[in-house]
């Protein structure tokens, strides 16, 4: 009876926290933490799954990137296959031709993606590549309807006018992990400098795209500090990365985590940011059992194809996976 009576106090507590967020409640970092730590998996799942509901109905926002300029980085990031400080076996290049920039949008496009990103490897692009960059995103534009985004490091003011002027509707700088926890991860340029980008483009009217990346070795409690950051910096695209340890990185050893352990991230993620784009990002194939589950927890975003130096999922099933659950693209 005892057990009985407790479960019951667990559901009228989700209830009832429910209607609270709705009606424009925010969960505290200690709640979130208390959530997470003793609220079953499918209890706080369904609970992040209602409030997208109720925040995002049931549309899904699908986007791509092309990997436009690969490895030879100058950053530490140690996560990062495309670090000149790391020893990979990562393909490294410089810009893709026009050619296959336009044609892979233009494709992306004709399969019902409406996103499209330029990403470079690198601190920052350089104002050459990016004049290169801003003539192959201006003929994206003409010829489509898709809407342009860049992940080109961390630009200044001038450089993020350019891209906007080029047609970029969106710009992609994570945070990566909680603000204690960066600094254990990248010496070589800070969280501040990242936030310093984010708060340019905002200034400059660009949307913001900016997440993280789970299974660095980081607690929970980074983790809910991480999603806590990202409310308070107003960020409406929330990608989560799964690690995908990279050989010759110095978290090629890092431990899996647990699907539980995802889901309950991915949940709380959509608990505390209840009106964002979750976006599925990197390590999809380290979570492909649960795909279906993590949609249900909040997950309403994906970015689709290959993934920079990994293999994401190709558009077609994806597209697939996301109308068979009741999803429409938006």
């Amino acid at each position: 009876m005892a057990i009985y009576l407790f479960f019951v106090l667990i559901i009228m507590d989700i209830e009832s926290l429910k209607a609270s967020i709705i009606e424009g409640y925010r969960v505290s970092k200690d709640e979130a933490l208390s959530l997470v730590e003793n609220v079953d998996t499918k209890s706080l799942c369904a609970l992040a799954n209602d409030l997208r509901e109720h925040f995002m109905g049931n549309k899904f926002d699908l986007c791509s990137i092309v990997n436009a300029k690969s490895g030879k980085c100058s950053e530490n990031c140690k996560w990062c296959a495309q670090s000149a400080h790391f020893k990979t076996n990562i393909d490294t290049y410089d810009l893709v031709s026009r050619k296959e920039a336009v044609e892979l949008g233009e494709n992306n496009f004709s399969q019902g993606v409406k996103r499209y990103s330029f990403v470079t490897s690198g601190r920052a692009v350089s104002n050459k590549d990016l004049d290169t960059l801003c003539d192959y995103i201006e003929e994206i534009e003409s010829e489509t309807d898709i809407k342009v985004c860049a992940s080109m490091g961390l630009l200044d003011r001038e450089r993020l006018e350019k891209l906007k002027d080029s047609g970029v509707r969106r710009y992609h700088c994570n945070v990566e992990t909680s603000p204690n926890n960066f600094k254990n991860l990248c010496t070589t340029h800070t969280l501040e400098d990242k936030i310093e980008t984010i708060k340019i483009c905002q200034d400059l009217g660009i949307e913001v795209c900016s997440g993280g990346i789970i299974g660095m070795g980081e607690s929970m409690q980074d983790r809910i500090d991480m999603a806590f950051l990202l409310f308070d910096l107003n960020i409406k695209s929330i990608p989560i990365n799964i690690l995908n340890p990279i050989p010759g990185t110095p978290l090629e050893s890092a431990k899996p985590l647990r699907d539980d352990e995802i889901l309950k991230t991915i949940a709380i993620f959509r608990i505390i940011n209840p009106d964002s784009w979750i976006r599925f990002a990197g390590g999809r194939l380290i979570i492909k059992d649960i795909q279906t589950l993590a949609m249900q927890s909040g997950v309403n975003a994906a970015i689709t194809g290959d993934l920079l130096t990994t293999t994401g999922a190709t558009i077609k099933n994806d597209i697939e996976r996301i109308e068979s659950l009741g999803f429409v693209i938006d």
